[in-house]
């Protein structure tokens, strides 16, 4: 990092044992990494572009090896991809099944209004 500055926080104690656990479990090298990936994350999620709205969802660890699964065959670029996807199609499939619930419910309609 050739053009950084310094800042110290205080958090709770809580939240520094949690972030240590981090560092011990190996996920993270030291401290200062998991705070700067926390920031960057924030700063991602704020300043994303107008048109995007991130959000942050919790998955059944069976969910997520599926999710693994299909990043690993090919079938998603990496685990947002193919939690975009999956979204992407439910919600094309659900405003479908919607669509032909309003057609099926203006034919009736029609046919009723047409026997009287």
């Amino acid at each position: 990092m050739s053009d950084s500055i310094r800042i110290t926080i205080r958090l709770s104690r809580n939240a520094a044992e949690k972030m240590e656990e981090l560092v011990k479990s190996g996920e993270f090298k030291n401290l200062s990494e998991v705070v700067r990936t926390a920031i960057e994350n924030f700063l991602a999620e704020k300043f994303a572009p107008r048109n995007i709205e991130k959000i942050s969802v919790d998955l059944p660890k069976g969910t997520v090896a599926m999710l693994v699964k299909l990043v690993e065959a090919g079938e998603a670029v990496d685990m947002d991809d193919a939690i975009r996807t999956a979204v992407r199609e439910y919600v094309r499939r659900q405003i479908s099944t919607l669509a032909k619930k309003e057609i099926e419910e203006g034919i009736k309609k029609e046919i009723v209004e047409g026997e009287s």
